[in-house]
């Protein structure tokens, strides 16, 4: 009787083992990700050349992929180095950097329950000091701020699609619906049924007045100024108004509306100073932040974005201080007008680079950072 031929067991595990490591590195691959740098290329057998696992050409189908330790295994395999994603070269530590919290923002999006700053770092091998201090430097907040922020964006976007409040809560990832009622103001903005029809039934005041800049809206709902928006015509920023808020129940201001009209006008054409009346300003936590930060930028002085994501804890943030700075709703009291270039120009303003000019030229703004 003929024998039959056995795996050695050793064989086997090892055999497994390559195929366990394979598919761990195919994901990588699939989600182009950058703590996988370094740890292995791969080669497509179709075009010879060989990559890192973040390399941004198509990604190749996965049976023409083979797999190596190094560059070095991938050469000797008769592969040639991918000129776009430079396999051999070494990353720079900003690169490091980037590819770090690319990967701790996916896993981030990507848990349904976010996880903690510990397993973040444990993950990561990094300390959680120095993962934390890193995630905010280039996100401009925190691992857990930036999981919130998530969070809330899946809950508004579950609740605008028509899901049942605890579905929606569930599907975004809150644990329970005492702690979502708690904080429903302060992350919708209104409670999650009225979030959940879009807004409606919310009560938006609004008032426009000529100003020194042209014509003006001022709007408030019951908490605050929500919106405070320059233009040439009352129709366009009527149009604004509507797009920013499309369910809401928006009606002309009272009287006693019209005095708070008159005190934001005084304050854009620069015969009063700020009214200090409540905002009820919706945005990120990130842009919260931002224009926070705006609101302390004293009156003839300016900053510029690098700076002013310098002030933030985020040294390398400017393009995203930029984008927050035009999110802002709220002419001239968040004062976003006073951010300029780094070499003293004006950069983009969403309401006109004249009405920036004008704001800075009577406020007799000096260019540099803010004392304090």
């Amino acid at each position: 009787m003929r024998a039959r031929s056995r795996t050695p067991r050793r064989a086997r595990t090892d055999a497994a083992a390559a195929v366990a490591s394979d598919a761990v590195r195919w994901r990588a691959v699939v989600a182009r990700d950058g703590a996988a740098d370094g740890s292995f290329v791969f080669a497509v057998r179709t075009t010879g050349v060989y990559c890192r696992p973040t390399c941004p050409a198509r990604r190749p189908l996965r049976a023409n992929v083979a797999f190596f330790a190094d560059g070095a295994a991938a050469r000797a395999a008769g592969f040639r180095a991918c000129k776009r994603c430079a396999p051999d070269a070494a990353r720079s530590p900003d690169a490091e950097r980037r590819a770090l919290v690319v990967q701790v923002c996916r896993w981030l999006d990507e848990a349904e329950r976010p996880p903690t700053l510990a397993v973040l770092a444990q993950r990561t091998g990094y300390s959680p000091f120095h993962l934390q201090r890193t995630f905010r430097a280039l996100v401009g907040t925190t691992p857990r701020a930036y999981a919130a922020a998530r969070r809330a964006e899946r809950l508004r976007a579950q609740l605008a699609g028509g899901a049942p409040v605890t579905a929606a809560m569930h599907r975004a990832g809150y644990g329970s619906t005492s702690r979502l009622h708690a904080d429903a103001e302060r992350v919708l903005g209104m409670q999650p049924k009225r979030a959940r029809r879009g807004g409606a039934g919310e009560r938006i005041d609004y008032h426009t007045a000529a100003c020194a800049l042209g014509r003006v809206l001022v709007a408030a709902t019951e908490r605050g100024l929500c919106a405070v928006l320059l233009g040439d015509d009352d129709g366009s920023l009527v149009g604004e108004l509507a797009q920013r808020f499309p369910l809401a129940a928006r009606r002309a201001g009272d009287a006693e509306f019209a005095a708070r009209v008159r005190a934001v006008v005084a304050c854009v054409d620069g015969t009063a100073g700020d009214p200090q009346l409540p905002l009820d300003v919706r945005g990120t936590a990130f842009q919260q932040r931002v224009w926070q930060a705006l609101a302390r930028i004293p009156r003839g002085r300016t900053i510029d974005y690098a700076g002013l994501a310098a002030e933030l804890g985020m040294p390398r943030g400017a393009r995203a201080v930029a984008a927050a700075c035009a999110a802002n709703p709220i002419a001239v009291l968040v004062p976003c007008h006073r951010v300029v270039r780094g070499d003293g120009a004006l950069a983009g303003y969403r309401w006109g680079l004249a009405r920036k000019q004008a704001l800075l030229a009577r406020e007799g703004a000096t260019p540099g950072r803010q004392d304090g």
